[in-house]
């Protein structure tokens, strides 16, 4: 059997009307995309549009559900909203041989009770409407338009394709903690802040969890030049825990557990696994926390050696310098968020002025971007407890 070498779907294109701190924008979207603006500009929100889409189809998930764990319509809908109150979110899912494979739209608002209610779902494929609501069956029984077509197994089958790929986006914010105490998290599967990540670990493969191991220890070393090995052990109780054992001035050397290793040795080893797990969208926020800037300034070249295997899309919000100063970055490839009294607006570096040229000239994207993300005023906080 040949094997195919084509590359999975991707997220292409994005707009958003009324969604949190954004009233009406649009972006194209690479295979990476890294979000850049001030603290409090939205790229949580930017991100968490991903995850929403996610939400819908998962199992336990569905509309009603994935609003409720964002507080309801009015928590989403962007303060700066004026007459038009409805939220909108249209995405375009393809390929780059075919990049508005699908394109899926969800415009809903809330009725007198509260709940979130579908004023507008499309689905289009290859330019062909194949779904528009409300439909006369919607208009007939108004309750109907509480659920979106997409979550319903029995009426999505013509969208079949899309409501499968929206499950693969995958996001992860490493919480050190929670990976050294996960009873913090307990009965909470898939926690994107890491409190199941070592049970993660332990539900793989033998064969797979030792090569991965393998490949995490490798790319560790270059952070951590004294760890030796690494592995999955089980305690007396059979309680998972991942051992490191380090260059020791003891010929046999010391093994450690994983509440013992640094905030950044877990946020590393916590990147990398997801990046070998998984081939949906993936959703990182500040990767950089608690890593050495000669460490950051490598994450883009690994995750483009990674897309170059797998050419699985990546998404990184980040205020670090020596993420940008990586040459391989591309103009289009950045997304700079910066916050108005009327929202947030969202723009590719390439639309900065004179940025080709900065570039030619020799600055880095850095340069030309990050002195777009800093705050007017940020020498007030010197005066703080005068």
């Amino acid at each position: 059997m040949r094997k195919t070498t084509q590359k999975p779907f991707r997220f292409t294109y994005v707009h958003l009307g009324n969604w949190r701190n954004f009233t009406l924008i649009d972006a194209a979207l690479q295979r990476r995309v890294f979000l850049v603006g001030p603290n409090a500009s939205g790229k949580s929100n930017f991100l968490d549009v991903f995850r929403f889409l996610h939400d819908l189809v998962a199992v336990g998930g569905g509309l009603q559900e994935a609003v409720r764990k964002r507080g309801g319509v009015s928590r989403l809908r962007c303060l700066a909203a004026r007459r038009r109150s409805d939220i909108t979110v249209l995405v375009r899912v393809g390929s780059d041989e075919a990049p508005t494979r699908w394109e899926y739209e969800l415009c809903f608002n809330q009725d007198a009770r509260s709940r979130p209610v579908i004023r507008r779902e499309r689905v289009v494929r290859d330019g062909a409407p194949i779904l528009t609501r409300p439909d006369d069956q919607d208009r007939a029984d108004p309750e109907r338009l509480t659920q979106t077509y997409l979550e319903q197994v029995y009426v999505n089958q013509a969208f079949r394709e899309l409501a499968e790929f929206l499950p693969t986006v995958q996001y992860l914010h490493i919480v050190p903690q929670l990976v050294r105490e996960p009873d913090r998290s307990v009965g909470r599967a898939n926690d994107p802040f890491g409190g199941d990540f070592l049970e993660k670990i332990a539900s793989a493969q033998e064969k797979t969890r030792t090569a991965w191991l393998r490949r995490i220890r490798d790319a560790l070393r270059v952070a951590v030049p004294q760890l030796q090995e690494l592995e999955l052990w089980r305690d007396a109780r059979g309680t998972p825990h991942l051992r490191g054992k380090y260059e020791h001035w003891r010929p046999q050397g010391a093994w450690q557990t994983e509440d013992q290793f640094s905030d950044g040795t877990l946020r590393l080893m916590g990147l990398l696994w997801i990046a070998l797990a998984g081939s949906g969208p993936l959703l990182l926020e500040e990767p950089e926390l608690s890593l050495h800037p000669d460490v950051v300034r490598h994450i883009p070249q690994m995750f483009a050696r990674m897309q170059r295997r797998t050419g699985r899309q990546v998404f990184l919000s980040t205020h670090s310098p020596d993420m940008l100063r990586d040459r391989g970055i591309g103009l289009d490839e950045v997304l700079l968020l910066q916050p108005s009294r009327e929202g947030t607006t969202v723009r590719p570096a390439g639309q900065i002025d004179q940025s080709r040229q900065l570039l030619k000239e020799g600055l880095t994207l850095a340069d030309i971007v990050i002195p777009h993300t800093r705050p007017e005023r940020a020498e007030q906080l010197t005066v703080f407890g005068d």
